[in-house]
C-alpha cells in the first residue's frame, strides 16, 4: 500500500523503504520497547521482510509510515493506521520512535501523531481512531490524551508480560469531530 509524504513541523512521515527495515527491526526487538508491543517474539529478518512485502506494501487495511526528522531526513521510527475498517470508518493507531532511545518523546512523537490523525480523518475519512496499549506504557498514556484521545476502557490483566505477570490493556479513542477541537 503506497502512502503519501506528510510534512509536519518537526517530522516528515514517508513510505517505509527497504533500507528502513533493519533499524526498525532492531528497535522493535529491544526488550525495553518490546514489552509495549503485541508482538512479543524477536522479529527475524525474514519476518520483517515478510511484514514489509505482505502488509506494508500489499495490505490496504494498513497504512504505515517511516518517521523522519524534518531537517535532514534521519529515520526516527514508525507509525501507522492498522486494521482499517472501511465499513465502520475506524483504524488502530500505532507509533514508536527507536532512534536515540526516544520511544515516545515530547517533540517528534506528538508531531507525528498529529500528522497521522489528520491523515486518518481528512484523507481516509475515518470516523474513529483507537489505540490499545498496556498499563505499563506510561509514555503513551501521556501522549494519547495530548493528541485528543480519551481513555474509553480497560481490560483487566488481559496481557501476559515476558516475566509472567499480567497487565491491563487500556483502550483509547478519538472521534473525527473531537480531533483538533
Amino acid at each position: 500500500m503506497s502512502v503519501p509524504v506528510l510534512n509536519g513541523d518537526q517530522v516528515v512521515l514517508r513510505p517505509i523503504m527497504p533500507d528502513d527495515l533493519e533499524p526498525l527491526r532492531l528497535w522493535r526487538n529491544r526488550p525495553d520497547y518490546r514489552q509495549y508491543f503485541r508482538e512479543y517474539r524477536d522479529i527475524t529478518p525474514t519476518m520483517q521482510q515478510s511484514w514489509y512485502e505482505n502488509v506494508v506494501l500489499a495490505d490496504e487495511r494498513v497504512h504505515m509510515f517511516a518517521i523522519t526528522v524534518a531537517d535532514g531526513g534521519r529515520l526516527l521510527g514508525a507509525c501507522g493506521l492498522c486494521y482499517i475498517d472501511r465499513r465502520n470508518e475506524s483504524a488502530d493507531f500505532s507509533i514508536y520512535l527507536g532512534a536515540d532511545d526516544l520511544y515516545i518523546d515530547e517533540v517528534y512523537a506528538p508531531d507525528a501523531g498529529r500528522l497521522l490523525l489528520k491523515y486518518g480523518f481528512e484523507t481516509l475519512a475515518l470516523h474513529r481512531i483507537w489505540a490499545e496499549i498496556y498499563d505499563v506504557d506510561s509514555a503513551k498514556q501521556n501522549l494519547l490524551p495530548g493528541l485528543g484521545f480519551t481513555l474509553e476502557g480497560r481490560h483487566r490483566e488481559a496481557h501476559k508480560m515476558e516475566d509472567g505477570r499480567f497487565v491491563d490493556c487500556l483502550f483509547y479513542g478519538v472521534l473525527r469531530n473531537e480531533f483538533g477541537a
